[in-house]
């Protein structure tokens, strides 16, 4: 028995010595110790000794057992050892290169214009309002002396929402922000002196248009306001947006109906790309009397200016980048391009 038990623990041993990774192990392991391996079928043997010999025949098989049990604790922590290292060896960090850091991110290009447009026109005494992208058809065109059935709706294609407000109207996606100066000028009183930038929807889709766009509304009421004001405010805005004071403006007759006179305005640049062309930047006006009597106000007391720029044309031709659509595709290569 002690030769046969002998020669088991040897068996054992080179078994677990042979191992090369711990699946080897479990399966050397399972072949000695396992419920149907060699050690269970010596124990099932116990039922068949004599009486007198059999406390010390399992005594013998289970002291074989426990020497067995020990060899494979040893060659189990050697291959835990070896896996250590080899995983330590593969994931090694080489602590003389230099750091990778962290990538820097940078303003959106179209919010780069945003913030600057505010900073220009707060530094002149403009207020900045916001309001919803979700109108009713009143602030968005019947109060901007666009009717039910006015040319103008049809120009300004839009996404209209089936429901509506609190007061029966018509809901939609604004196509200007032009509504905020409704909704301001009606809880305000003059001197009403305000920009509202925010996201404007249309139904248009091309290289120089997009469903969603950006627009900065600019607004001023007060007694006195003439076209000169206008004239001397936007043409300063543009020559300090562009930092280039050799920017030629013009003013050309145009139609808006929520102003009257109005005018579109165009700008001409003496160096770079678009040097010596025309190029048409904003509407504007003086608003229309029927419009300040639906602010609530006197037209006879109270007259101002209004225009409406957009946001991604400004950008646009201060940057040099000749398809809108680039701003939202989110390609990386084009946004690290705009850092300043």
């Amino acid at each position: 028995m002690n030769l046969s038990l002998d020669n088991i623990i040897k068996q054992a041993e080179d078994a677990f010595e042979s191992a090369k990774d711990s699946s080897s192990l479990d399966k050397a392991k399972a072949h000695f110790l396992g419920k149907n391996g060699v050690f269970a079928s010596l124990f099932k043997e116990i039922s068949t000794v004599s009486s007198e010999n059999r406390k010390n025949y399992g005594a013998i098989i289970n002291s074989a057992k426990k020497k067995v049990e020990f060899l494979l604790s040893q060659c189990r922590d050697r291959l835990l050892n070896k896996e250590l290292e080899l995983r330590l060896s593969s994931e090694a960090i080489d602590v003389t290169l230099p750091g990778r850091g962290f990538g820097t991110g940078s303003i959106h290009p179209i919010m780069r214009s945003w913030e600057r447009v505010e900073r220009i026109f707060h530094s002149i005494g403009f207020d900045i309002v916001d309001g919803p992208e979700i109108e009713n058809d009143w602030n968005n065109f019947t109060a901007l002396n666009s009717p039910l059935g006015h040319p103008a709706r049809s120009m300004q294609d839009t996404f209209y929402i089936d429901l509506k407000d609190k007061n029966n109207l018509q809901l939609l996606l604004r196509t200007h922000t032009s509504p905020m100066q409704v909704r301001h000028s009606s809880i305000n009183k003059p001197p009403i002196k305000i920009i509202s930038p925010g996201k404007t929807y249309r139904v248009d889709s091309d290289s120089t248009h997009s469903p969603m766009f950006h627009q900065v509304e600019g607004l001023w009421i007060d007694k006195n306001i003439s076209f000169s004001d206008l004239k001397g405010v936007y043409t300063s805005f543009l020559k300090c947006f562009f930092e280039d004071d050799d920017l030629k403006i013009r003013f050309r007759p145009s139609f808006f109906p929520f102003t009257e006179p109005s005018a579109e305005i165009d700008m001409m640049f003496n160096t770079g790309a678009n040097r010596g062309k025309w190029l048409e930047i904003s509407g504007s006006g003086q608003v229309h009397p029927n419009v300040i009597r639906n602010f609530g106000l006197d037209p006879e007391y109270y007259m101002g200016f209004a225009f409406g720029s957009g946001l991604e044309r400004l950008t646009m031709l201060r940057y040099g980048i000749s398809d809108l659509r680039c701003f939202y595709e989110n390609d990386l290569r084009f946004l690290r391009q705009i850092r300043y």
